[in-house]
């Protein structure tokens, strides 16, 4: 059940460039990788943006919210500064911008829908339906192709919301899901088969080699975050796990699998 690259750059940049920014996706092809995680959340006037925070202060400064605040502001404001001198003035992108980008440049992409709190059903909403407009072409070729299920053509929805991804589902069915879970639950299959979900996703410190053969043995993909000692990355692989982000894209390189 897994089609995709294995070694995937966390936020698009790892360490080395201000995450979830066009930067940080440029950052990563220049390493080599065709295949990154970044993190969706809604503007207050509905837009999906490149964002991890709900709130401001880390990766963008000053005070305010990514839910209360216009795409247009968003975009304004500095998300490069806090990262390295090198990069200030990167401002905060758009999703629809984020795609564009990556599929001009073949560029894998798991899509972390993060809803600010008490915004999970519309950011899943709007997020499936954004990415159903934007890949309308490879969905259709997949429907044609032969070889249909097999959607190595079109990127994944991940999210920790389990409502957030349901909604994501109903608007963009095409669209493959992992539900991501931090520590795995005794109803982790329950709720993969509610979501119709093809792969789950975990904390990689939390993750034993007997749930990783379950996970397999259950027929689905396995998915971990955020793994950037190679020593591990090796372990993970050796149980079955079937790929994984790094923010050490300098240590574990996008063939690191091979």
């Amino acid at each position: 059940m897994w089609f995709y690259p294995k070694i995937i750059a966390h936020r698009g940049g790892g360490t080395l460039a201000p995450e979830n920014t066009i930067a940080a996706l440029q950052c990563g092809l220049s390493h080599g990788f065709h295949a990154v995680e970044f993190d969706v959340m809604l503007s207050a006037d509905g837009v999906p943006v490149l964002m991890h925070d709900p709130h401001f202060g880390r990766t963008v400064r000053g005070e305010g919210q990514v839910a209360l605040t216009s795409a247009a502001d968003l975009g304004k404001l500095d998300a490069g500064a806090w990262f390295d001198a090198r990069f200030s003035g990167e401002p905060v992108p758009a999703y629809e911008q984020a795609v564009h980008f990556c599929k001009s440049n073949g560029i894998w992409m798991n899509v972390e829908i993060k809803p600010a709190p008490g915004h999970e059903v519309e950011t899943g909403r709007v997020v499936g339906e954004v990415t159903r407009r934007l890949f309308a072409k490879e969905i259709a070729a997949a429907e044609r192709s032969a070889s249909q299920g097999n959607a190595s053509g079109l990127p994944l929805f991940s999210s920790f919301s389990f409502d957030a991804l349901g909604q994501a589902a109903k608007a963009a069915p095409e669209i493959p899901r992992g539900f991501l879970l931090d520590t795995i639950s005794p109803d982790w299959q329950e709720r993969l088969e509610a979501l119709g979900a093809i792969a789950l996703h975990t904390n990689h410190k939390k993750l034993s080699r007997e749930q990783a053969a379950e996970v397999k043995r259950a027929g689905y993909g396995l998915f971990c975050y955020t793994v950037n000692d190679p020593e591990r990355a090796r372990e993970l692989l050796a149980w079955g796990v079937d790929a994984f982000c790094t923010d050490r894209i300098d240590l574990i390189g996008h063939d690191f699998a091979a």
